[in-house]
């Protein structure tokens, strides 16, 4: 009898051939996740009569199809903007902070969704980037199903801030004598620990769903990261159209509320602005929209260029891909920053505080 060690060789059964492959065991520390998302693979595939294997992991072909001379370019175009979207956030975040002016609740929110795009660019780009320059593009199953998670979390995180951003708006110029009532920091606090708690849910929940298939044939995902719908393209068996259906289901139904809601209270906001009899007092009510509805319009609009365009070359769907996932957290900043004058303002005092040989 073997040791438990070795490598566990299996056949892969693709579309015209047999591959042979070995597959190494997982270690004690990935034994319960893969437990938890694949323990109805066998028994489907039992029940199928198929002789199915599940991939130990995938190959993410990204950037690997592009002029190898152009990698170093690409890959210092989006390190740069990787880095000065970590650099602006914090930088939000840390004005906040620092500025009780700004102790509010439509900066405490700010704050909640830079938190949000920094820890979804942190599950997607550094991964991007490695690979660029790297020739190992392989990917463990569980590393794969985390990646999904962490994206799905804080990319369902950050749509449901900005529902809850909209709201604010709603609550402040709809019903501004009640609105450090209704926007109270605990109420504030419970509804950014919904949000978190909601995307939670949503990155598990569709996590296990595409995890609970079976992987068989190619291991080869056209995409930089675990795309959801990159990945449903290489499981088998019966059930996983009405899994894709789910999926589908599931991401737009949620995506398509938080827009809903969002532009709900922009109606509401809209009409109340119109009441306003004086042209200045509008433009300084609906001057503390813009930078949100900027942010939404920003989101939404990628999101919708990546999803509903036609089909096209894999390396025209990579580049549109890095819109959404590196393009929309790096201009996030840049919108709320000279969007917002109450934020700009307290950049720039800040700034002068600590640079300014006068001190303050």
């Amino acid at each position: 009898m073997g040791s438990d060690n070795a490598p566990k060789q299996k056949f892969i059964r693709g579309s015209n051939f047999l591959e042979y492959k070995e597959i190494a065991r997982p270690n004690a520390r990935e034994c319960f996740f893969i437990l938890c998302v694949t323990i109805g693979n066998a028994d489907a595939a039992s029940v199928a009569g198929q002789n199915y294997s599940m991939l130990s992991e995938f190959i993410l072909v990204g950037f690997s199809t592009f002029p190898q001379h152009l990698l170093p370019a690409f890959f210092l175009f989006y390190l740069l903007m990787y880095l000065f979207t970590l650099l602006g956030n914090l930088l939000i975040m840390a004005t906040v902070w620092s500025e009780r002016s700004l102790h509010t609740p439509m900066y405490l929110f700010l704050c909640a969704l830079s938190t949000s795009e920094i820890l979804f660019t942190v599950a997607v780009t550094p991964r991007m980037l490695v690979d660029m320059l790297s020739s190992h593009h392989s990917i463990t199953f569980v590393a794969c199903a985390t990646q999904m998670f962490f994206s799905f979390m804080f990319g369902f995180t950050h749509s449901f801030l900005l529902m809850i951003m909209g709201y604010d708006r709603y609550v402040a110029i709809c019903h501004p004598l009640r609105y450090n009532m209704l926007m109270s920091i605990r109420t504030c606090a419970r509804l950014v620990s919904w949000t978190w708690a909601g995307g939670s849910v949503m990155g598990m929940m569709v996590t296990l769903i595409v995890f609970h298939l079976t992987f068989c044939g190619s291991n080869m995902i056209y995409h930089f990261g675990c795309h959801v719908f990159s990945l449903l393209k290489l499981a088998c068996g019966k059930e996983t159209s009405s899994v894709t259906l789910g999926v589908i289901f599931v991401c737009v139904s949620a995506l398509m509320g938080c827009l809903f809601l969002i532009v709900l209270s922009y109606v509401f906001i809209v009409a109340a602005i119109l009441r306003i009899p004086s042209a200045e007092g509008r433009h300084k009510t609906f001057s503390t929209c813009v930078s949100h509805l900027t942010v939404v319009i920003v989101h939404y609009g990628f999101a919708s260029i990546i999803y509903l365009k036609p089909r096209s070359s894999v390396d025209s769907n990579t580049l549109m891909a890095t819109t959404y996932t590196v393009f929309t957290p790096f201009l996030s900043p840049i919108i709320f920053s000279l969007r917002n004058k109450e934020l700009k303002n307290a950049i720039k005092k800040s700034f002068q505080r600590k640079f300014s040989p006068l001190g303050s």
